[in-house]
């Protein structure tokens, strides 16, 4: 095998931060150690094999557990490194070769080494008389990933990786010329917000247009992607991708008919509100019909929030905000600001979107988004920050496996900031251009949960119905926009959104995960709640709840948050009224 050292140090340089030091000295592992190289890689595991029955007590197979723990975490970190430079230079061939050498060397042949490990753990002697309190949620794991592995998944599996990181290269090359000037397709966001009602009809037709010249490649790439997850969920003993999927997701605590429950709670709690503010903003706006480039400008023809100018300001005045709810918030925040942790401005050639990934061994976060002077921008720092405060609030669990929670309540830590973070968004704003923001952020959750209820239902059908047709997928899909749409025209745009879907990425990439974020925003609506009665009891419950990490289930994490776990119309009624309360004190303009 050809060495990739010189490839490595080239993807290096992109990066946009210098690398740290593991948060714990390695105990097992030589800190020289080439993570890019399979030979250097494996005899660690041969080690680690070789170790399990040497173990005499309950102390030896713990320390077993840790050093695994080490090499996954020296891994996880190498592979989000790779991923980070990937994404933030899509048009860079040498991060794409470092990205796909790991995709197509490394993790091959490290899913059937971490199978074997999860076997010897599970198969051991000692590991009944492991704390069983302590271990049950990563026995409960483990068993999960020996249940799925098959060796004939791992090369579909690859396959799947770099289909999905060819949707993010060319959705992340995407752009048009607005104007005499050439912007990505998450800059063009910015005219969708201007008064002129025929700038912002101009600019949604042009993006819309761009991307239906893509709409061919997305659903072939799609197709593909269909046929090798179904042969995935094959391959494991399923009958369909969605039961295996679930399983795979490791959701212990709801089921295919709980996600059908949290649909028909947003068509019956979400809905109505969703259709009142759309009649509103459309009597506002003094329009016959509200249409997609209608939404997201302000109905009284102010011109947009412009929170800020450049990226300073926006990392400036959120650590004004973090300091304000609570100094341990601030300090973690200024620290990555500190190591360049932060990589915000959009670019060409950037990755959409945004996330927030974890460096499993420094035990860091990054945080990767594309702003480019809007509301929303300020939003995805909180939400993305709340991630990050959670990987900070679990630095010191020494279990690798627990330093990372259920998604389901990873959203719960970035929502809820999102939520907390409003209530002092003064740190960008006027007191009047403050209550414009809160505003528009509780109607951003209102429209958000039809649309997380759409993309899950959406999947559910897609993947219990693998034999479906592009026009089938069509119809579906347009189906859900009518029950979960609201009170917009699409009169002579119906093409265009029959392909609305293509730009969700998580229907490419990361397949079932959507709902997360909508049981997550019911927990930090709970959060949130909390803190209008007791703010400094709600802000201790969240953090010890972060600092839980994933070593409970999923409704004790959010008890420790001080929520429910709960889908039904009954629960999330009253949260539904806050929202409205909140609305009715907020100005009109």
């Amino acid at each position: 095998m050809t060495r990739v050292i010189p490839i490595l140090a080239r993807m290096s340089a992109t990066l946009p931060f210098a690398p740290s030091p593991p948060h714990v000295p390695r105990c097992f592992l030589p800190t020289d150690l080439d993570l890019g190289h399979w030979t250097e890689i494996a005899p660690w595991f041969d080690t680690l094999e070789r170790r399990a029955a040497s173990c005499q007590n309950a102390a030896d197979f713990e320390r077993w557990i840790l050093d695994w723990g080490e090499l996954s975490a020296a891994l996880d970190e190498e592979g989000s490194k790779r991923y980070i430079a990937m994404t933030c230079h899509t048009d860079d061939p040498e991060a794409e070769k470092g990205y796909l050498h790991f995709v197509e060397q490394i993790e091959p042949e490290l899913k059937p080494r971490q199978f074997t490990l999860s076997q010897l753990f599970l198969d051991h002697p000692l590991r009944n008389v492991l704390p069983q309190d302590r271990y049950r949620v990563f026995e409960r794991s483990n068993r999960v990933q020996v249940e799925l592995f098959r060796p004939e998944n791992v090369p579909l599996e690859t396959e799947e990786s770099k289909l999905c990181q060819q949707y993010q290269k060319i959705s992340g090359g995407l752009s048009v010329s607005f104007r005499g000037q050439e912007h990505t397709l998450v800059r063009m966001g910015r005219y969708l917000e201007e008064p002129d009602r025929a700038t912002r009809q101009e600019a949604w037709e042009l993006v819309a247009a761009r991307r239906l010249q893509e709409a061919a490649t997305f659903e072939s790439l799609f197709d593909q992607l269909l046929g090798l997850r179904s042969r995935i969920a094959r391959h494991a003993g399923f009958a369909d991708y969605r039961s295996y999927a679930f399983r795979a997701r490791g959701r212990f605590d709801y089921t295919p008919a709980d996600c059908e429950c949290f649909h028909q709670t947003v068509a019956e709690e979400f809905i109505p509100l969703l259709a009142e503010l759309h009649q509103k903003r459309q009597r506002q706006m003094g329009l016959v019909q509200l249409r997609p480039w209608d939404l997201a400008a302000d109905p009284w023809n102010r011109p947009p929030l412009k929170p800020f100018q450049q990226v300073e300001e926006l990392t400036s005045k959120s650590q004004a905000i973090f300091d304000g709810l609570d100094s341990e918030l601030g300090a973690g925040f200024r620290q990555m600001r500190d190591l360049q942790l932060l990589d915000l401005a959009n670019r060409k050639g950037k990755a959409p979107g945004g996330y927030q990934s974890t460096l499993s061994e420094s035990r860091l976060p990054f945080i990767f988004m594309n702003a480019i002077g809007v509301q929303r921008d300020v939003e995805t720092l909180l939400h993305e920050a709340g991630h990050a405060f959670h990987t900070l609030a679990t630095r010191d669990e020494p279990l690798h496996a627990y330093r990372s929670a259920p998604i389901e309540f990873c959203e719960v830590a970035s929502m809820s900031m999102e939520l907390l973070g409003q209530d002092r968004i003064e740190a960008f704003y006027t007191a009047p251009e403050a209550a414009r923001s809160r505003r528009t952020h509780l109607e951003g959750i209102v429209s958000i949960f039809p649309w997380i209820a759409a993309v899950d239902a959406f999947q559910h059908w897609i993947y219990t119905h693998p034999n479906h047709s592009p026009s089938e997928r069509a119809s579906a899909w347009i189906d859900l926009m009518e029950r979960f749409g609201g009170s917009v025209d699409w009169h002579g745009y119906e093409t265009q959104r029959a392909a609305l879907w293509h730009r969700q990425l998580h229907i490419f990439i990361h397949p079932f995960y959507y709902i997360e974020y909508g049981i997550a925003q019911l927990g930090a609506l709970q959060v949130w709640s909390n803190s209008r009665l007791r703010p400094a009891e709600a802000l201790a419950q969240y953090r010890r709840a972060l600092a839980l990490g994933g070593s409970r289930p999923l409704p004790d994490l959010f008890a420790a948050a001080g929520c429910a776990f709960d889908f039904s119309s009954k629960a999330v009624r009253p949260l539904v009224q806050l929202i409205r309360d909140e609305l009715a004190k907020l100005p009109e303009s």
